[in-house]
């Protein structure tokens, strides 16, 4: 699939680490490092815009070692950009550690999946059919 994308950036286009990855890293770019205290949230550019074909998003999903590591992840995750939208792809971090995190330019900051979606067309009624599982909610299906 190709994807048009705007590289504002002083970074390489995003690529794929490995032939069966599902994301792409996206990568700060910033004037200078950034320091990102013990729970505090920032917004943070990547100097990237893409334009997604209808009935796809990019999703904004969270790196397993910036968290496993450092305790920092994506607020918002995963983070939709939907088709239509054409303005800079940006991260929403958050420091969930004790400790302070500096984040430098052009540090892999997150990834992006991209993912079919379909939209739905809601019909009311006034009954649901029946399921096994029914209404049962969080927990329901136990521990086996």
């Amino acid at each position: 699939m190709n994807i048009q994308i705007i590289n504002r950036s002083h970074h390489p286009l995003p690529q794929y680490a490995t032939a069966q990855s599902a994301g792409v890293d996206l990568r700060a770019n910033i004037d200078g490092p950034i320091e990102l205290r013990p729970l505090e949230r920032r917004l943070i550019p990547t100097g990237l815009f893409i334009a997604l074909p209808p009935g796809y998003e990019a999703q904004v999903r969270p790196r397993s070692g910036l968290a496993i590591k450092h305790g920092i992840t994506v607020l918002n995750t995963p983070g939709t950009i939907d088709a239509d939208y054409r303005g800079e792809v940006c991260v929403i971090l958050v420091n969930l550690s004790n400790e302070p995190f500096m984040i430098a330019d052009g540090e892999r900051i997150a990834q992006m999946v991209i993912a079919r979606h379909e939209q739905a067309e809601w019909e009311p009624v006034e009954v649901l059919p029946e399921t096994e599982r029914g209404a049962g909610g969080f927990g329901h299906s136990g521990t086996k």
